[in-house]
């Protein structure tokens, strides 16, 4: 009967089976200012504002 020699550890496992995961993409947002796609809680590139203020002179 086969018997694994030793446990196998979490991480080597978790490992694994990563592999088969899909590769996640990142949630966008839209800009309130300009409408535009951006990545949340970062500035807009487009337009420079975050949290309704200006941040960047674009």
């Amino acid at each position: 009967m086969a018997v694994p020699k030793g446990k196998i550890s979490k991480a080597r496992r978790d490992k694994r089976r990563t592999r088969n995961e899909k590769v996640k993409v990142h949630g966008f947002v839209e800009c309130p200012q300009c409408h535009e796609m951006k990545l949340p809680h970062r500035v807009c590139m487009d337009c420079g504002y975050y949290d309704g203020k200006e941040v960047l002179t674009v």
